[in-house]
């Protein structure tokens, strides 16, 4: 996958995230990152629990999307690079 379609289809990822966040719907929006990392390659992907309840998914959602933006930098570079 190029830079540009990764950045692509991270953007409308984000987006989808964003809305879903906004608009309270945490499990929603914790699937979109479950979605996100599975566009990373194994060796950047975070190892994310699965969600036991959907009171869970507000701070499973807080918790995890700057460790995945962080990953999502790193692979960024990479490709940069490459």
């Amino acid at each position: 996958m190029s830079l540009q379609e990764f950045d692509a289809l991270i953007d409308r990822m984000k987006l989808a995230f964003e809305y879903a966040d906004n608009l309270g719907q945490y499990v929603e929006a914790a699937k979109v990152l479950y979605q996100m990392n599975d566009q990373l390659p194994d060796d950047l992907q975070l190892i994310f629990e699965e969600l036991d309840s959907p009171e869970d998914a507000k701070s499973f959602v807080k918790q995890h999307y700057a460790e995945l933006k962080s990953a999502i930098v790193d692979y960024r570079q990479r490709l940069m690079i490459a």
